[in-house]
């Protein structure tokens, strides 16, 4: 509740005098609160927020201003980056439950939603969505933390905060090169994969991380690598000479997780990595 406080002058005879100070409370009538629908967010994904603003007094409140500040912080002295962007015609604005014009977006950075009005005794809800950039942490534990303000025509203020986290998870893709391109008959070849991990997370033996390939032509006499170390057939990996047919046993390949290093572009992702080869004759 508000608070506020007064007292009083008594002026005789040239002379002041002042009473003692009084205290009284006044009731708040309108509130606000912020709630994600998810609680994670993940690079370049979507976090859908809902507004509750509600009115428990008499009288309707109109004219209202909602700002949101995109999980705003300073990313160096006097520079200040937006880890979230409004996505553009997501807005929309129930009173009571039915489905009101789209408010007026004064700003999109950050979000400002101009004329609300809430009815006596009654609720609004802002739903919107928007995206987690490069300016969102990415590392694991990493947050956003956003803050919505309501502003009335008289000047009273409400805030209400948020927080969504980073996904926990590995995020892998490979890539395969040939060394060398040009073979001779009965030459000897090097396939090299290379898995990447851009997540916060490691990929773990109980990931079960496996790589298969068909190798046509059908290579003979194989060497498997794994990050410079030999692999063994049948504890590392297994092999058909028949059909060609190459598989990794699960739970043998692990990926570190990537790094992240923020900058005044944003967030550089530096992937953990692990590297396979297999080198036969053809």
């Amino acid at each position: 509740m508000a608070t506020f406080t007064n007292k009083a002058t008594l002026s005789y005879s040239g002379r002041t005098t002042e009473s003692n100070t009084v205290t009284g409370t006044l009731p708040e009538t309108l509130t606000v609160t912020k709630q994600p629908l998810s609680d994670t967010y993940a690079p370049g994904g979507t976090v859908t927020y809902a507004i509750t603003l509600i009115n428990d007094g008499a009288v309707a409140q109109s004219g209202l201003t909602l700002t949101d500040n995109l999980g705003a912080y300073e990313l160096t002295e006097g520079v200040t980056v937006y880890p979230l962007t409004y996505v553009g015609g997501t807005l929309t604005y129930y009173v009571n439950g039915v489905l009101q014009a789209t408010p007026t977006i004064d700003d999109a950075v950050p979000l400002t939603v101009s004329g609300l009005s809430v009815p006596a005794g009654g609720n609004g809800i802002l739903l919107y969505q928007a995206t987690a950039n490069g300016f969102a942490p990415l590392e694991a534990g990493g947050s956003i933390v956003n803050t919505v303000t309501l502003q009335s025509v008289g000047g009273e203020v409400e805030t209400a905060s948020a927080t969504v986290l980073a996904e926990a998870d590995a995020q892998l893709s490979i890539v395969k090169s040939l060394s060398p391109t040009t073979v001779p008959e009965n030459g000897r070849v090097t396939y090299t994969f290379q898995i990447l991990n851009t997540g916060n997370e490691a990929a773990v033996a109980t990931d079960n991380v496996t790589v298969t390939d068909l190798f046509q032509p059908i290579l003979n006499d194989i060497t498997v690598t794994l990050n410079g170390a030999v692999l063994e057939e049948g504890s590392g990996y297994t092999y058909d000479e028949a059909t060609g047919l190459f598989t990794t046993v699960p739970s043998v390949i692990t990926v570190p997780a990537a790094t992240y290093v923020l900058g005044e572009d944003g967030y550089t992702v530096v992937p953990g990595s692990a590297v396979l080869t297999v080198t036969g004759t053809i």
